[in-house]
């Protein structure tokens, strides 16, 4: 009997423990993302070096305080591509990170696959939005939008990114 009840209480712990993580990494510390109106999205103009704004409609996004990482966004602008790509840094490397599935706008493996095809462009955001952590762009030709923050390329995660 004894060993029913010690097994019975690992297998509450192991389901409680496993619970609390996949909340905490699903649903906790994330919070509706707050963006200056006017800045809402930034793009790094060739000509200076800084992030300009580009005008953007339908802006939904995240975003948490405990890490720089887990920024989402999602909106869409009335630039085409080739306006960009004249006025604004290309983001070599640009690699769309998971978000969590509630929020379904992002899609991190259509939008890398997007970005391999040739189909949407990385710009750079904003260089440094935290220590080794750069704010990139993606936009597709019909207009859509995709913003997140991600390591520079070639700094580790375990090095301490953020």
């Amino acid at each position: 009997m004894n060993g029913k009840i010690v097994g019975g209480f690992i297998v509450l712990t192991a389901l409680l423990a496993g619970g609390a993580m996949y909340y905490l990494q699903e649903y906790a510390f994330y919070h509706p993302a707050s963006f200056v109106v006017g800045d809402e999205i930034e793009l790094t103009a060739l000509a200076t070096g800084l992030p300009e704004a580009i005008p953007v409609k339908d802006l939904q996004g995240i975003d948490a305080e405990s890490s720089p990482l887990r920024f989402r966004a999602c909106f869409t602008t009335i630039l085409d591509q080739p306006t960009l790509t004249e006025g604004f840094e290309f983001y070599d490397k640009a690699v769309p990170l998971n978000a969590p599935s509630w929020f379904d706008c992002f899609d991190a493996a259509r939008i890398g696959a997007a970005l391999e095809s040739g189909e949407a462009i990385a710009f750079l955001g904003k260089a440094d939005v935290a220590r080794d952590v750069d704010s990139v762009v993606a936009v597709f030709s019909d207009g859509h939008g995709y913003a997140w923050h991600q390591l520079k390329p070639g700094i580790d995660a375990a090095s301490g990114g953020e």
